[in-house]
């Protein structure tokens, strides 16, 4: 399998941060527990309507509950 190219980092603003932590409380309050790092990702991806592209399960259980889109292999 071919490595993907490097990318720009995605500039942070503080409203990520705030999205990030609503996310984690809209989570936590539906009995599902995710990474400060994972809403983070979740929050700036959501913010620039960008699919994130992963095979962590954890986050199949977080796009079930939030507005984003996943692009990747699911339940490795």
């Amino acid at each position: 399998m071919a490595a993907l190219p490097p990318c720009a980092d995605e500039p942070l603003d503080t409203a990520d941060f705030e999205r990030a932590a609503e996310h984690f409380n809209t989570c936590r309050a539906r009995g599902v527990q995710g990474s400060n790092t994972d809403f983070l990702i979740c929050a700036v991806a959501e913010r620039r309507k960008l699919p994130i592209l992963t095979n962590d399960a954890d986050f199949s259980r977080v796009a079930a509950i939030l507005p984003v889109t996943l692009h990747g292999r699911q339940g490795r």
